[in-house]
């Protein structure tokens, strides 16, 4: 390889290497170029993995739904656990729909006026993941016959229905008593993840 010599402002030699850097930038132009992607196979494989990640998980749906029965917390609620049982993610959002209905007659219930509690937020749930959503109501008060301080008419029924994503899951106390209470108003919470 030749060498040019060129001489600094005081004279003295300096080697530039114009040549070498004249054949290295010829030898890359000869290189096809190559996506990123190619260059590490990882980034490659990984790609679409990503692409499937970032797309956005659909709304649950009745036939993904599942719930047990609604577990008991103290005289004045319950909680309510809703599980998705589809292939893939989905995604719950809002408060659930509810009515006192007697056994097998999810139909014929009787419709409760809601409060919603909380603000409802996207809750993504992977196959198998849980939602849950806390129930308050005004107790019935005494015994047997029992009596609402409000004076309003107190109401028992041996189930719920529960409405949520066009699903009407019918459930039943988990300690096998009645869901008692006065007036058709009820709080909810917006579904959050199971904890």
């Amino acid at each position: 390889m030749a060498r040019t010599t060129a001489r600094t402002a005081n004279g003295r030699p300096t080697r530039c290497r114009t040549l070498l850097v004249a054949a290295a930038l010829l030898a890359g132009a000869a290189l096809p170029a190559l996506p990123l992607t190619a260059a590490h196979p990882a980034a490659a494989a990984s790609a679409p993995d990503r692409a499937s990640a970032a797309a956005p998980a659909p709304p649950c749906r009745a036939d993904r739904l599942t719930a047990g029965g609604a577990e008991r917390q103290g005289t004045t609620g319950f909680r309510i656990t809703v599980v998705n049982e589809g292939p893939g993610p989905c995604v719950l959002t809002g408060h659930p729909a509810l009515a006192l209905a007697g056994q097998g007659a999810p139909g014929r219930g009787k419709p409760l006026a809601v409060t919603p509690l909380g603000a409802a937020r996207p809750v993504q749930l992977a196959a198998g993941a849980a939602a849950q959503t806390r129930i308050t109501f005004t107790p019935v008060l005494g015994e047997a016959d029992g009596y609402c301080a409000s004076g309003a008419e107190p109401f028992a029924a041996p189930s719920m229905v529960v409405g949520v994503a066009g699903a009407r899951i019918q459930l039943g106390p988990d300690d096998g008593g009645n869901f008692a209470l006065c007036g058709t108003g009820v709080r909810a919470t917006a579904f959050r993840p199971a904890s």
